[in-house]
């Protein structure tokens, strides 16, 4: 429930202190919707030419061929928008290639829920999308608020991105996987975020100090791994504090995960727990 001393939620927004309705979610269908959707894209990421991360074109298609394609409205402006496309195995999961909003809180959260309802409209179990592990307002976002589970580490993924965002670093990734039946994420639909406990013998596989990354210890039961408190401000200020980051994180996390275990929650908008299968 909404009290007055609240952030308006995903469906509301506030003007002179009344809450009001909003956002509207619809897929598109439209070329000059496709072509808004890319303009706006373009405002988030700022690419250089060929680096779009989807045209126009494609919008165009995936949507005729029957995948997801949508926008988020507040007072008739395009604010947000998603793409996916079905993926493999057949009939169980759609791939979310790209989410992108301009303003304010809870449009990508909304856009999130809306793609959730359409895939199991149409009988889908999963959703899966890629982020940069580093990046902590995503991790808190996917983890926490919606209850998705990073399943893989893909190093460089992308290769080079020629992009503000991305520029100069490499493009390692997660593969979140939101699981749409699990009790935990009908929870976060509700607007109930995942809390992780944290038990007393965690080990810290991976710390900061300084800005930098400093080893630990990843031998126990849970795993802390730690990422820095803006990565992108970092690539920007000081460029080797934030490469070492990234291989840091893809030594421990990566590392870790390739072994078998499991991210089971974000703590504290600062560091992913891990949870070991070696260890009884």
């Amino acid at each position: 429930m909404l009290t007055g001393l609240e952030e308006p939620g995903p469906g509301q927004r506030r003007r002179g202190g009344v809450v009001m309705s909003g956002p509207a979610l619809r897929e598109l269908r439209h070329s000059a919707e496709f072509e808004d959707a890319f303009r706006l894209f373009d405002t988030i990421w700022h690419p250089e030419p060929g680096g779009e991360p989807i045209t126009v074109e494609l919008m165009r298609v995936l949507s005729h061929a029957g995948n997801y394609v949508a926008g988020a409205y507040l007072e008739g402006r395009l604010v947000g928008a998603s793409m996916g496309f079905l993926a493999a195995p057949a009939g169980d999961v759609l791939h979310s290639h790209v989410t992108g909003a301009s303003i304010g809180r809870g449009i990508g959260f909304a856009l999130k829920l809306h793609q959730r309802e359409w895939a199991l409209a149409r009988g889908l179990n999963r959703i899966t999308w890629t982020y940069d592990p580093l990046v902590r307002r995503n991790a808190h976002f996917n983890l926490a608020k919606l209850g998705a589970r990073p399943e893989e580490y893909l190093p460089s993924f992308y290769g080079t991105m020629a992009d503000a965002i991305n520029s100069g670093d490499e493009s390692d990734r997660l593969l979140a996987v939101w699981r749409l039946s699990e009790p935990h994420v009908a929870a976060a639909a509700r607007r109930e975020p995942y809390r992780t406990a944290v038990p007393a013998g965690a080990a810290t596989g991976l710390g900061e100090q300084d800005g930098w990354p400093v080893f630990g210890r990843a031998d126990a039961g849970t795993v802390l791994v730690a990422v820095p408190a803006d990565i992108e401000e970092l690539r920007r200020r000081d460029p080797d504090a934030a490469k070492a980051w990234r291989h840091a994180v893809r030594e421990v996390l990566g590392g870790l995960l390739e072994q078998g275990a499991r991210v089971t929650g974000f703590h504290d908008r600062s560091c992913y727990v891990v949870e070991r299968r070696d260890i009884s």
